[in-house]
C-alpha cells in the first residue's frame, strides 16, 4: 500500500461535511500522516482540513440564489482550482455539489491531478447524456447505491458502489418496543408516523391531504395513534395551523420536535413525502406509501426529463413497485386511505415487507468510509477497483436501468 500524503476535498453543504468528516477519518487509519485541504464544515474541520472557504460559501439552492451568487461561486472555483494545483495532491475528491464540483474536477484533471466524485449526481434519472461529462471530468465514482454503480458500469465510467453511511448508521435489527416507550405510545396501538417533509412547498402541496387521510383513517380504526415530527420549528407552526381546523384528530396525534427516525421505528407504516425519508423508512425496516406534490409546471417538466419508472429509492433500489407511489393529482386522502389501510391491518403484509427490507438494508451496509478509502488507494496505485457489484448485493442489472432514447429513437449510450 503506497503512502497518501496529500488529499484534497471539496464539501459543499452540510450532508457532505459528514461524509468527508467520516471519509478523512478512514484515510488517516491507514495513512495517519495525511493532510487534508479544500473546503469542508465542522465535521471535516475537527478531522484536521485547512478548509480554505466557510462551507456555506457553497451552501445555494435554487435558481436565482444560484444566480445571485454566480460571481462569487466562479471566483471560488478559480481559487480552489489555483491553490490545488499549487498544493499539488495525490487526489482531488469532490463530496456531492455536482454542479461545482464537477466543474472543479474537470479543470483540475485536464491539469494533471487524479480525481473522484463521491455521491453520484441523479444522471441516471434524467439528462443521461451527462454522463460523458462527467467521464471527462472524473477518474472514478463512488456511488452509494448499487443501481447508481450499474449505471456507471453500463457507460464504462469507474465506479465502486461502497454502500450507504446511512445504512451503515442504522442497525439491522430496529427496537420498536423501545422507541414507542421513549414516546408515550402503547405497545399494542397500531402507529401511523407522518412525515410532510422538511420544506415549506412540501408542507403546503402535501400537508393538508396528509392530514385530511390521516383523520379517515382516525375514524376507522379508533385505537390508531399518528405521530409527526416536524423537521423545523417553523413546520411545527404550519402542522400545528393544520391540526387546529381538525379536532377528529385531537388526542390522536403526537408532535414530535424532530426526531423522525424514532417515529418511523415506532410505527406500524410510515405516509411521507418522497426523498431521503423513503430511505430511511426503508432502513428502519418500515411499510410505507410515498406521495409527493410540486407546481404543476414543475410536474410537467419532470413528466418530460425524468426517464425513471419510480421515484422513490426503495423501489428504485428493489427495481420493482415495492411500496405503492402517489404522484401529483394521484396524490389523495381517499388514495392514502386506501393504500396505507392495508398495512395498518394487515401484520403479515407488514411482516413480509420488513423482512425485504432488512435484506436490501444489509446490501447496502457496506461500511462505507472505508470502502471508499480503499477504492481511492487502488486508484491511485494503479490497480481495479472494489467490486462495485457481485451477484450476492446487485439489487439491479444493467439490463433493467431506464435507458434514455434520443428523439431518433436510438439509445443513448
Amino acid at each position: 500500500m503506497s503512502k497518501l500524503a496529500r488529499v484534497y476535498i471539496v464539501a459543499g453543504e452540510m450532508s457532505g461535511d459528514l461524509l468527508g468528516a467520516s471519509l478523512m477519518r478512514a484515510l488517516k487509519a491507514r495513512h495517519p500522516q495525511v493532510q487534508f485541504r479544500g473546503i469542508g464544515g465542522p465535521g471535516m474541520i475537527a478531522e484536521g482540513i485547512d478548509s480554505r472557504f466557510p462551507l456555506e460559501t457553497l451552501s445555494v439552492m435554487g435558481l436565482v440564489e444560484v444566480l445571485k451568487h454566480l460571481p462569487e461561486l466562479i471566483r471560488v472555483r478559480r481559487a480552489l482550482r489555483a491553490d490545488a494545483l499549487a498544493w499539488r495532491p495525490d487526489v482531488m475528491i469532490g463530496i456531492d455539489a455536482p454542479d461545482f464540483n464537477l466543474g472543479l474536477e474537470r479543470q483540475l484533471r485536464e491539469a494533471g491531478l487524479t480525481t473522484v466524485h463521491y455521491v453520484s449526481p441523479t444522471v441516471w434519472a434524467w439528462r443521461q447524456g451527462r454522463v460523458k461529462g462527467i467521464a471527462r471530468s472524473v477518474d472514478a465514482m463512488l456511488a452509494l447505491l448499487p443501481f447508481e454503480a450499474a449505471f456507471y458500469e453500463q457507460h464504462r465510467l469507474p465506479v465502486a458502489f461502497v454502500g450507504h453511511p446511512l445504512a451503515d448508521e442504522l442497525p439491522l435489527v430496529s427496537d420498536r418496543a423501545g422507541a414507542r416507550a421513549e414516546l408515550g405510545l402503547a405497545e399494542t396501538d397500531p402507529v401511523l408516523a407522518v412525515l410532510p417533509g422538511s420544506r415549506a412547498n412540501e408542507v403546503r402541496f402535501l400537508g393538508a391531504t396528509f392530514l385530511d387521510a390521516a383523520e379517515r383513517l382516525c375514524r376507522e380504526r379508533p385505537t390508531l395513534r399518528v405521530v409527526i415530527p416536524a423537521a423545523t420549528p417553523l413546520r411545527r407552526e404550519e402542522l400545528e395551523r393544520l391540526l387546529a381546523s381538525r379536532p377528529t384528530l385531537d388526542g390522536r396525534v403526537t408532535l414530535l420536535d424532530g426526531r423522525a427516525r424514532q417515529a418511523m421505528v415506532a410505527s406500524d407504516a410510515v405516509l411521507l413525502a418522497s426523498g431521503t425519508a423513503a430511505l430511511e423508512a426503508m432502513l428502519c425496516h418500515r411499510a410505507m406509501l410515498v406521495a409527493y406534490r410540486m407546481a404543476p409546471m414543475t410536474h410537467w417538466l419532470a413528466q418530460r426529463l425524468v426517464k425513471t419508472e419510480w421515484i422513490s429509492l426503495p423501489n428504485l433500489i428493489a427495481r420493482e413497485g415495492l411500496v405503492p407511489e402517489l404522484i401529483q393529482d394521484a396524490a389523495t386522502p381517499e388514495s392514502i386511505v386506501s393504500n396505507i389501510g392495508p398495512m395498518l391491518d394487515d401484520a403479515h403484509m407488514r411482516e413480509a415487507l420488513e423482512e425485504r427490507f432488512a435484506v436490501m438494508h444489509a446490501g447496502l451496509q457496506r461500511n462505507a468510509s472505508v470502502r471508499a478509502a480503499e477504492a481511492i488507494e487502488a486508484l491511485l496505485e494503479g490497480r481495479p477497483m472494489p467490486a462495485s457489484l457481485s451477484s450476492e448485493e446487485s439489487f439491479a442489472t444493467v439490463e433493467q436501468l431506464p435507458v434514455e432514447r434520443t428523439q431518433t429513437g436510438r439509445e443513448e449510450t
